[in-house]
């Protein structure tokens, strides 16, 4: 009986008769893995610790009659702060609702590495409310091809000097010449608040300074454009 191993992230967990639990694993090596914990819900189950849902580590899962069975967990981080905080819960909830909207059977070290470094900041990082969430999904959509070009029109290629449009068929942003019936004009801070996140990495955006609203507006456009891109609805609570 062989086993494999799997650094993975547990972004769905659900019980199964006989104290049970079926887990969805996001690992590095094969993508999303789907494997059963034995017993687990149990008050002296030996991978108790090991089978909630954000639990990040190495994974030994031998395959038993055509059944994935975790036998081993070497947690590396169980992001429990992202517990105790609703705000962080939520966010987090969102980071892994959107990755798990776009991941698949197949290995993707990018998304893989986005998730647990959104999730990390999230963990530990005060930052505003989805502030680590609207960067995230920046990320996602550059890394799946839809990057935000902030200065020129998609359309054109004109530096975009006036009023700025973002098209949500294409996912871009468009110069007044180029708007579509189907754009939508973006208020002068929305558009420098996109710029911003865009333009920050992680580990600087606490020295950024937006306000709620902002912030907001923001993750409202992402929302929408993740559902027009992807065809799917992320879950967010703003």
């Amino acid at each position: 009986m062989a086993t494999e191993k799997y650094r993975g992230l547990i972004v769905e967990s659900k019980d199964l008769k006989d104290r049970d639990k079926l887990v969805s694993i996001y690992t590095l090596e094969k993508g999303l893995v789907r494997a059963i914990f034995r017993g687990v819900r149990g008050e002296k189950a030996k991978l108790k610790a090991s089978k909630d849902i954000f639990t990040f580590g190495d994974f030994f899962i031998e395959n038993t009659k055509g059944n994935n069975i975790v036998s081993q967990v070497d947690i590396i981080e169980n992001f429990y702060p992202i517990r105790e905080n609703l705000d962080k819960y939520y966010e987090a909830c969102s980071i892994i609702d959107g990755a798990k909207k776009i991941m698949t059977e197949q290995n993707d070290p990018r998304l893989f590495l986005e998730i647990i470094k959104a999730m990390k900041y999230v963990c530990y990082e005060n930052l505003k409310k989805n502030f680590i969430l609207c960067k995230y999904l920046l990320n996602l959509f550059s890394g799946a091809g839809y990057p935000l070009n902030m200065t020129k029109c998609s359309s054109c290629g004109a530096e975009i000097t006036g009023k700025k449009f973002f098209n949500y068929e294409i996912g871009e942003i468009l110069c007044g010449n180029c708007r579509t019936y189907t754009s939508e004009e973006l208020s002068p801070a929305v558009v420098n608040s996109l710029k911003i996140i865009n333009n920050t990495e992680y580990d600087k955006l606490s020295t950024v300074k937006l306000s709620d609203e902002n912030i907001k507006g923001v993750l409202e456009l992402l929302i929408k454009n993740f559902q027009y891109r992807f065809g799917k609805e992320i879950f967010v609570v703003a």
